[in-house]
Parts: C-alpha cells; sequence; structure tokens
C-alpha cells in the first residue's frame, strides 16, 4: 500500500520528513552516490528506532512489558505506519544506489574489462605445487615442439594420499 506525502508529513518530525522527501523522484535523481549512501545509514537508524518503538508498543498493549512512558500504549498505528514510511523511503534508496552502481559497471570499456578477467585468470591459475616439466636440473633442453606437462591438482593429491595409505598398511604389517 502506497502512503500519500500528506501523511507522511503528518507521521515525521522534520529531520526525517527532510529525508524522506529527498528519496521521492524529481529529489533522488540530483544526489550522487556517496549522498545517497550516507543518507541511507541515516535512514536506517530511524527506521530502527521507529521499529523498536512500534515492537514496545505492541507488547506493551499486551501486558508483557512495563510502560515507558508515563501511560501504557493504547495504539501502535502512528509507530507502525512511521516505520512502513521509513522502509519504503529505504527501498527507494537502495534502488537508486544499486541503479547508480550498475551504471558505473557498464561505463568500463571492453579493454578494461578484458584486462581484468585476464588478471582474474591469471591469479586463479597460480600452482600451489611445482610443474612437473621436462627438465632435469639444467643438463636437459625444452623440446620447443611439445608444451610442458601440466599437472592435474587433484591428481597430486589422490597421489599424495595413495602413498600415505599404501605406508600405513606396510606400517600395520610390520
Amino acid at each position: 500500500m502506497s502512503i500519500s506525502r500528506k501523511t507522511e508529513a503528518r507521521l515525521l518530525d522534520s529531520t526525517e520528513r527532510g529525508l524522506v522527501d529527498a528519496t521521492h523522484h524529481p529529489e533522488i535523481c540530483a544526489l550522487d552516490l556517496e549522498e545517497l549512501r550516507a543518507r541511507r545509514r541515516l535512514l536506517r537508524e530511524y527506521r530502527d528506532r521507529a521499529r523498536d518503538r512500534a515492537r514496545q508498543q505492541r507488547r506493551e498493549m499486551r501486558g508483557k512489558a512495563e510502560p515507558r512512558a508515563a501511560a501504557e500504549a493504547r495504539d501502535n498505528t502512528g509507530t507502525a505506519l512511521k516505520d512502513e514510511v521509513l522502509s519504503a523511503a529505504l527501498k527507494r534508496l537502495t534502488r537508486a544506489i544499486h541503479r547508480l552502481e550498475e551504471a558505473e559497471a557498464r561505463s568500463l570499456s571492453q579493454g578494461e574489462i578484458a584486462r581484468r578477467a585476464l588478471e582474474l585468470r591469471r591469479a586463479g591459475t597460480r600452482r600451489h605445487h611445482p610443474v612437473a616439466g621436462r627438465h632435469a636440473g639444467g643438463g636437459m633442453r625444452p623440446d620447443p615442439h611439445r608444451p610442458a606437462l601440466r599437472t592435474d591438482p587433484r591428481e597430486v593429491g589422490r597421489v599424495s594420499q595413495a602413498v600415505r595409505v599404501a605406508q600405513a598398511r606396510r606400517d600395520a604389517r610390520a
């Protein structure tokens, strides 16, 4: 259910109203990414405070909590509506931030994307074990027509485990 701006203005105090008004369409487009993130932090604090107060009032009405105010809470619809207004504003801000972040990610050139992919690929192919190549010491010369043998890291683990198992069998017999 959408809530009108008039109802929002009635439910919120001046600082909250300023934050929430900036999350509506024409105003939200004028804000940059850092400003949106700062407002999101503030809005989360206000939303959490309203949510906690609504929960406390609900507990007071059921008789599960002591009243914090002079009188026991008889109704929490205003506080619950305030929570809804702040949550909706937070959703609008989060969507705007996500949109700007996606636009920023799309602005990369194809060359930058390719370089980043190459960096990621090179970082992922680092070997934990030495490659079993064709050179023994410095004596043999590599054959330029045959590629170096690449050992699958899973094979290294499998062989190591097989050696451990065989050694355990020998130790058990002795």
